[in-house]
């Protein structure tokens, strides 16, 4: 049987030797890569759709006995659940550590590491879905870069590409990931330059454009052509209310700020912990007494951002212990809001530090569409303006996404392609521009950017270094 099993190993690996020569013969190095890149891009995609979909139905069904207007106790145990789920996953089944995705893609690609386990590339969407379909307030895009950091690693590998370009393979399978799960192809390819910080060359920035693009329309196109949150009716701006703006930019600024040191501080709580179980526990039960008292803060949170922009602000507070004394209050919605714009950053932090598997990106959005609702409530509220809340949830964004994570331009170009509305660019640029200059004037480092550092950073064995003298898909 091994006689046999060896046979088969050595035609296999003659025709694969055959093709690679083949194609070194015919197809000039370069354009090869953009075909692979392309097929990473087609692949991304379809499992960024996927991870989506699968989160949605648990959702869904998790959501299937939702109460608007009284208290729901289910989600006394729903986040909890789906934390000591994914846990479960990743130390029994997947024994691998999840957690952080996007941070461990940046560290290898800063060492240099390409090669990635076969199984990273499915085993993320499992504990995002378990994770994020059950409530744990996260995002889904470190998972997703995650999960198309290791298609582009294997697929390089698959298809022979040479060691110096698999490194460019899985920062196009990370952004790919990021523009399939958000169909946003600039914003895929700014958060793999600006966040990841994968070399920029001809070859790399056009293999890479290329990947998120074809991921980014597969999404689009298995989605029937439907963005994630819908943003129908913007109005146009006016340029009176640019103190405003740049006041939001202020206030995106300061929070960004507590956002980090919090986030910072929670995943140094979390770390050092020795018990497993004991952090599974308290991570799990404080979210879920967090969505329990603030129902916004379940899953991702787009439902209520998609809300919030088309004006629809008493949503917020559905599902809430507080709905009717919040509901018939001006300043109790004020209220409400901020005390959700306070607790994400602890729901987050917990979710993903205390055994879930999710993403820091989105939730940095929804903070920002709280920040922002928050800002114009306080003004129109306490000076009787009439600030859209609309447009300000939206400035604000990409307002605390460019402050928290320090990526001003993939703020900018994420929250304009989610969206689908271009004509603000302007106030969104500013309120970000503003954020991130406050931000990084006060702390050097984001909470992403200090999480890890190359030399404490081994990727558990999940990212093996090539040596110079080996094929990327050579085994040792």
């Amino acid at each position: 049987m091994s006689g046999i099993r060896e046979n088969i190993d050595r035609k296999l690996h003659d025709m694969t030797y055959s093709l690679k020569s083949w194609r070194e013969r015919y197809i000039p190095e370069v354009t090869f890569l953009f075909i692979v890149a392309f097929v990473i891009g087609l692949v991304s995609g379809f499992a960024a759709y996927l991870m989506k979909s699968i989160i949605d139905l648990i959702s869904r069904y998790a959501l299937s006995g939702f109460k608007v207007t009284e208290s729901n106790y289910t989600f006394l145990i729903l986040p909890l659940t789906g934390i000591f789920l994914a846990a479960l996953y990743m130390r029994y089944i997947s024994h691998d550590d999840l957690e952080h995705g996007t941070a461990r893609i940046r560290d290898a690609i800063k060492a240099r590491q390409a090669r990635m386990k076969p199984r990273l590339m499915y085993d993320s969407i499992v504990g995002s879905s378990i994770t994020l379909g059950l409530g744990g307030s996260a995002g889904s895009e470190g998972p997703i870069a995650y999960t198309g950091a290791a298609i582009g690693s294997n697929i390089g590998q698959a298809f022979r590409v040479s060691p110096q370009y698999l490194l460019i393979m899985v920062g196009c399978g990370a952004g790919a990931g990021i523009a399939g799960i958000f169909k946003a192809p600039v914003g895929g390819m700014l958060f793999t330059l600006e966040v990841l910080g994968l070399g920029m060359t001809t070859v790399s920035v056009m293999a890479l454009l290329l990947s998120c693009l074809t991921a980014a329309i597969t999404s689009l196109i298995l989605d029937g052509g439907m963005l994630d949150i819908n943003y129908a009716h913007p109005l146009p701006f006016n340029m009176s209310m640019m103190p405003y703006v740049l006041l939001l930019g202020l206030f995106c600024g300061l929070y960004s700020l507590y956002y980090s040191e919090v986030m910072k501080k929670f995943d140094r709580f979390f770390k050092n912990m020795n018990n497993p179980w004991l952090k599974n526990l308290i991570a799990g039960v404080s979210v879920s007494v967090l969505v329990f008292l603030l129902p916004p803060l379940f899953g991702e949170g787009y439902t209520t951002i998609s809300s919030v922009l088309n004006g629809n602000l008493h949503s917020v507070v559905d599902g809430s212990l507080f709905f009717y004394k919040v509901d018939s209050s001006p300043w109790g919605v004020v209220a409400f809001v901020g005390a959700v714009l306070l607790a994400k950053c602890f729901a987050t932090s917990a979710t993903n530090s205390g055994g879930g598997v999710g993403g820091e990106f989105a939730p940095t959005l929804f903070a920002g569409c709280m920040a922002g609702l928050f800002f114009a409530l306080v003004m129109n509220t306490a000076l009787d303006l009439r600030l859209d809340t609309g447009d300000f949830a939206f400035f604000g964004m990409a307002g605390i996404m460019a402050g928290a994570i320090h990526a001003p331009m993939t703020a900018i170009f994420l929250t304009l392609e989610l969206t689908g509305n271009y004509s603000l660019i302007l106030p969104v640029a500013i309120v970000s521009g503003v954020s991130y200059g406050i931000s990084r004037m006060v702390s050097p480092q984001s909470f992403f950017t200090s999480r890890y550092s190359v030399s404490q950073f081994a990727l558990d064995d999940t990212v093996n270094p090539p040596s110079s003298d080996e094929a990327p898909g050579d085994k040792s």
